[in-house]
């Protein structure tokens, strides 16, 4: 018995398969559960910055696996190249059955056009390669910390934290960086003429109307499957923004530290060092 959601368009972006902090298992369980006819792959699938012959779990593999296996029943394939996989911006344009790599994707959907990217283009700090990098680095070693937090919070009956949203909301910076982000998209998008825009690379899943110029345009955000586990979902004629963790409350979402397979000792040792510090603090605030 099929009991798959039949959808007419699915999109994922910011799933970093190879890193610390991706959660594959949640994105295999969501493929599991739907059945669309177009899948679009928003940028940074396989983070080829971080990734590591000496991390690649069967969970991960098992995600690509998947979605092979969607196009050998037909879903239609996109996969827009982000900032973390660029490397595959030199293939782009590049089809094969029913994949095509592409930089951008353009879509008449029911009579409203809409546009795809990643939105690195947007982000000033991609224009200093290395900056960005060791930026990508310090994330997945705050994710991977974040990791061993939860897990020892969740042992002791603890509700867990997100130490990266901690750092979003209180810094100033990155509040503006985000409205500058959205106000960006949103403009180029109705220079365009488009109708719609769908983008991904924050990490901040947003569905709403916006004006500018006196037109009406939705704006779209896919999330991430790092630390919010978000998808978009298009299906007649509208929109829905899914979360797996609200759709899947009773599971504890918590990865043991021996799932990561870590051989980088400094990282492991600074994860340690760091995890000792918060657990301190968190514990002596909750007494």
């Amino acid at each position: 018995m099929n009991n798959k959601r039949k959808l007419q368009l699915a999109v994922l972006s910011d799933l970093h398969l190879g890193t610390y902090g991706c959660h594959a298992k949640e994105i295999s369980n969501y493929l599991d559960s739907i059945e669309p006819e177009t899948l679009i792959l928003n940028g940074d699938i396989v983070d080829i910055w971080q990734f590591s012959k000496r991390y690649w779990p069967k969970a991960h593999h098992k995600v690509l696996s998947q979605i092979m296996k969607m196009m050998d029943n037909g879903c239609k394939v996109y996969y827009i190249t982000g900032n973390h996989d660029e490397m595959l911006r030199r293939f782009t344009d590049f089809e094969m059955g029913n994949l095509t790599l592409c930089n951008k994707l353009i879509l008449d959907l029911d009579g409203t056009k809409t546009w795809f990217f990643h939105g690195d283009v947007f982000d000033v700090s991609m224009h200093s390669k290395l900056l960005a990098k060791l930026g990508g680095k310090g994330y997945d070693i705050l994710i991977l910390l974040n990791r061993f937090v939860n897990w020892f919070l969740n042992k002791i009956g603890r509700e867990k934290i997100s130490l990266s949203k901690k750092v979003k909301e209180s810094v100033k910076q990155a509040i503006k960086f985000v409205s500058d982000y959205e106000k960006t998209a949103i403009e180029m998008a109705v220079y365009h003429g488009f109708d719609a825009v769908v983008c991904g690379h924050i990490h901040q899943p947003k569905m709403e109307k916006r004006f500018h110029e006196n037109k009406e345009i939705t704006y779209l955000n896919s999330g991430d499957w790092v630390e919010n586990c978000t998808a978009l979902e298009y299906n007649n004629k509208e929109w829905k923004l899914y979360s797996y963790f609200e759709e899947n409350k009773g599971e504890t979402h918590v990865h043991s530290p021996e799932a990561f397979s870590i051989s980088d000792s400094f990282e492991l040792e600074m994860a340690a060092l760091f995890s000792i510090e918060v657990l301190k603090k968190k514990v002596a605030s909750s007494k």
